[in-house]
């Protein structure tokens, strides 16, 4: 709990320091990287560096957890702490890197916002900074001790056993233990990190879903090539592994983690709507993939938009699953429809008309914009927050909008 004194101090900078965040972390970030070269060597990605993304996210962090102490003080903020320290743990962050992290980003504070930061004002968030770090480095314990991982040492190889094409621009890569042991646990849902060896000798890393039921002892991520937009740069691991991987390859990948997941196998009751766009499909085949392992008789709906049927990743294989469980349906959007998907609706997903289950637990997956205009379009038909599951390929940019 924020300290009084703190609180006061908080709400009245807040304001400054939230419009001040993204300079401070371009330039906390700047100054880190420079001093520290060996954290952009497996630990940060290059591309979401070069967008500004990683940046972004971080100064979100931090301003809604501020605002969580202020307008909560009792309550922790378990959602966004979760996200995140699932996050770190699949990057394997450990407790020393927050020292670091607090030096250089209140530094950055300093250089940003001058005199203004008296000592009464660095104290208050020096509290905040402490109390966020302190809760998040009690989560990746425990993230990592239930993954039977030492911190930080999350990184395993695995072999290749085969490599199939989905679409012109997606792969499917599935995966075996290189050293023959057991797979480790994972949940319907969850991504792994892959790190990758760059040209130039620097590792890169990137988080993919488990696109396959996770109860076995093969995995399977299913990986779309990044082509930069707007003057981004082309995704460097995705690119790599189009080129260059093939069967008998190994790859290295972090045990996995993920807050948004299938929660309990028993239940055979609760509804499931699997909502997507593009590539955001794969964390929803890899759930349906486990409730058909299961013979799950739960009520489930999948919903997916997508530019055309042949862009669509998986989109056979969703077929398939739903028609394996006895109380699954799906409805596919696409922007250019195509004689192989003859009940697809035209353009983008539109919910008006959709009958959704009642108390429902809903998964989302896709691109930002995407997840923005259906979250709202699921708030607005009476879907509570709290039942909305949304995971965020990349840094998460805190998704805006009521809690609950």
């Amino acid at each position: 709990m924020l300290s009084a004194e703190s609180a006061a101090v908080i709400r009245a900078t807040l304001p400054a320091v939230a419009g001040a965040l993204d300079e401070i972390t371009k330039r906390f970030y700047g100054a880190m990287f420079h001093d520290r070269p060996e954290l952009l060597d497996g630990m940060f990605n290059r591309g979401n560096q070069a967008s500004g993304a990683q940046r972004r996210a971080l100064a979100g962090s931090i301003a809604a957890f501020a605002t969580a102490l202020l307008d909560a003080p009792d309550v922790r903020p378990d959602t966004l702490l979760d996200r995140i320290a699932h996050k770190h743990a699949a990057v394997g962050v450990t407790d020393d890197q927050y020292t670091i992290v607090h030096k250089y980003l209140f530094g950055a504070i300093a250089e940003v916002l001058g005199d203004a930061v008296t000592p009464e004002v660095a104290a208050a968030w020096d509290e905040v900074y402490w109390l966020m770090a302190g809760a998040l480095i009690d989560r990746e314990a425990r993230l990592y001790q239930d993954a039977g991982v030492e911190p930080g040492h999350i990184w395993r190889q695995w072999t290749v056993v085969e490599r199939r094409t989905e679409t012109p621009d997606t792969a499917s890569f599935l995966l075996r233990p290189t050293d023959g042991k057991p797979a480790p646990h994972a949940r319907a849902g969850q991504y792994v990190s892959l790190r990758a060896l760059m040209a130039e000798g620097v590792h890169q890393l990137r988080q993919y879903s488990l696109s396959s039921d996770p109860g076995g002892e093969l995995r399977r991520i299913t990986v779309k090539r990044v082509t930069g937009a707007a003057g981004e740069p082309d995704g460097e691991v995705s690119n790599l592994l189009h080129a260059q991987v093939r069967t008998g390859d190994e790859l290295t990948l972090s045990a996995p983690f993920g807050d948004v997941f299938l929660d309990d196998p028993v239940d055979t009751t609760t509804p499931i709507v699997l909502v997507s766009a593009g590539i955001g499909c794969t964390p929803m085949t890899g759930i349906l993939a486990h409730l058909a392992a299961l013979g799950s008789p739960r009520p489930v709906l999948v919903l997916h938009a997508d530019r055309s049927p042949t862009d669509h990743a998986l989109r056979t294989e969703t077929h398939r699953l739903v028609g394996q469980l006895p109380n699954a349906r799906a409805l596919f959007w696409y922007e250019r429809p195509g004689a192989e998907e003859p009940d697809a609706r035209t353009g983008l997903m539109n919910l008006d008309g959709i009958e959704l289950p009642h108390d429902a637990v809903v998964f989302l997956c896709g691109p930002l914009p995407f997840m923005r205009e259906v979250r709202g379009q699921l708030l607005r038909v009476g879907v509570p927050a709290r039942r909305i599951r949304y995971e965020v390929f990349g840094p998460d940019l805190w998704l805006p909008g009521p809690a609950a």
